[in-house]
């Protein structure tokens, strides 16, 4: 029986990360890990020009060198991005002997953990996983989701989150509070954002 995943969103702020390469597909994933306010350390002879820029501003910390098993120590999550499926083997395997988290670019059958397509609208975030068989399918889903889901998303679900707080402030009654909840994002609550949003630009435009 094929193996199910568990969808969840980690917290990475201040944990330890490790990258093992610094080329162009690596760049992207250090990327995503110091926006989660991880810790990380990259391991590499060489590096983009990009990376070299977080390194100078002290923003990541570069080892540049070859990878070592003791750079897996006291790790959280390990993500292999170089040319050697040598390197990426020998990786996953410490990984799993260190029980660090690892995830093998495009390597499927070396992940403990996939890069699901990710679709960001402020604290809105969607994710879409095919459990590495089509990541183009992931991506066209992406794309899909964006246009079902306006930018405005973003600004929105930031006054409904000062909203709920109210309402858990004053409203006592349970069920009352399950009914404002639940109004308060509304297709309807929505559109009446989209529309104050819209006629706030015109005024300002004026």
């Amino acid at each position: 029986m094929k193996m199910k995943l568990f969808p969840l969103f980690l917290k990475l702020k201040a944990r330890q990360c490790l990258v093992v390469g610094a080329g162009s597909v690596a760049e992207s994933k250090i990327a995503t890990l110091m926006e989660a306010g991880a810790q990380v350390r990259v391991i590499a002879p060489e590096a983009t020009a990009r990376v070299r820029s977080w390194a100078r501003g002290r923003k990541i910390d570069w080892r540049r060198r070859r990878f070592r098993l003791t750079d897996l120590r006291d790790m959280f999550l390990v993500v292999a991005a170089t040319s050697s499926r040598e390197l990426h083997e020998q990786v996953f395997k410490e990984a799993r002997r260190f029980g660090v988290l690892c995830n093998v670019v495009d390597v499927p059958a070396l992940c403990d953990f996939y890069y699901p397509a990710v679709v960001r609208r402020g604290d809105l975030q969607i994710a879409v996983s095919t459990s590495g068989q089509s990541p183009a399918l992931a991506q066209r889903l992406r794309r899909e989701l964006e246009r079902q889901f306006a930018p405005e998303y973003g600004d929105w679900l930031a006054s409904v989150g000062k909203a709920r707080e109210q309402i858990l402030a004053r409203t006592h009654n349970a069920e009352q509070r399950k009914h404002l909840l639940h109004a308060l994002v509304s297709e309807e609550a929505f559109q009446r954002f989209r529309e104050r949003s819209k006629t706030r630009k015109k005024r300002k435009e004026l």
